[in-house]
């Protein structure tokens, strides 16, 4: 005896809920789409104004900043496309729909990062051993331009949606590109007051392990949900423990519970019921519960006889 439910949508309280969570969560992703787009002109366009800003000043921080922002744009539009694609049907071959392709558009911005990183070490080495004149009253006009660009990318992006690992991938880019103005401004300035030109590759290097941090967290995010690990926010076996307080539920095993992309959680689960329940009507029952009190998004739930749920490989 089994049965199936593909869909919490048909929980008790009904479609009209549902329907207005899953409007609501397009009008979000839609917004979070908007904001990169105007986010990736915004840094596309400083780019260009810092690399030859850095250039003409001889500034490796300006110059890997610029590096970094060649590398966020292209980051952003890739979370750009990421979004597109993801809207795409679900097919019988995909059928869970193209949702992880902005997974794995943050696992590749947090990856891209981590080797700019390198790249940034790696010349600031070589300018330690081969010290060049920078000029700082350039370096640091360029480098406020970069600041206030860089904020206001920041505040657009920080407005959407915390859950949406693609925006936050995005958004960590921009970070990195605000931190590295800010390293900018502050070996500008130092240049300034003492001629120490050694002060330009040192902050360098300081914005950049500041910038692992955060790289490393977002690559370590994006496995974590491809490798279907369960959802923070979800303790298996305080799961089982509540589904076994569901009048027609007699035992509960086997929860297992992934996220989908973003926090779209996906569970299943096996379920038998007690005597004298309709077996057909837990389906409803276990889904309802998983989404209700545990944010489940899709359950399946497989319903067996009395000690016939069968064991685990």
């Amino acid at each position: 005896m089994s049965r199936h439910i593909a869909d919490t949508h048909s929980h008790e309280h009904g479609h009209d809920h549902d329907h207005a969570a899953h409007h609501h969560a397009v009008e979000v992703t839609a917004a979070n789409e908007r904001r990169i787009g105007i986010v990736l002109v915004m840094t596309a366009a400083y780019a260009a104004v810092q690399a030859v800003g850095g250039w003409l000043s001889g500034s490796l921080a300006l110059i890997a900043d610029a590096g970094h922002m060649v590398s966020d744009a292209a980051a952003l539009l890739l979370a750009l496309i990421a979004y597109r694609v993801a809207r795409r049907a679900a097919t019988p071959q995909v059928s869970y729909g193209f949702h992880r392709v902005r997974v794995l558009a943050a696992l590749a911005n947090g990856a891209t990062l981590l080797l700019l990183v390198g790249w940034i070490v790696w010349e600031a080495v070589t300018r330690f051993r081969h010290p060049v004149e920078v000029l700082a009253g350039p370096m640091l006009m360029v480098a406020c331009i970069g600041l206030a660009v860089n904020v206001a990318g920041f505040l657009i992006l920080r407005a959407g949606d915390g859950g949406d690992g693609n925006l936050h991938g995005a958004m960590l880019h921009v970070l990195g590109d605000l931190l590295g103005s800010v390293g900018a401004i502050a070996a500008a300035v130092g240049i300034m007051l003492t001629g120490w030109t050694v002060l330009d590759p040192i902050l360098s290097v300081l914005v950049a392990l500041l910038v692992v941090r955060s790289a490393w967290g977002l690559v370590r995010a994006s496995v974590f949900t491809l490798i279907q690990g369960t959802p923070a926010h979800i303790d298996p076996d305080a799961v089982l423990a509540d589904l076994m307080t569901l009048p027609g539920v007699a035992e509960a095993q086997h929860f297992h519970a992934w996220t989908l992309a973003d926090s779209r959680t996906v569970a299943t689960v096996h379920v038998t019921p007690r005597s004298g329940t309709d077996p057909l009507s837990l389906p409803r029952q276990v889904a309802a519960r998983l989404a209700d009190r545990h944010g489940v998004f899709h359950a399946t739930v497989e319903v067996n006889a009395p000690g016939a749920i069968p064991a685990e490989a």
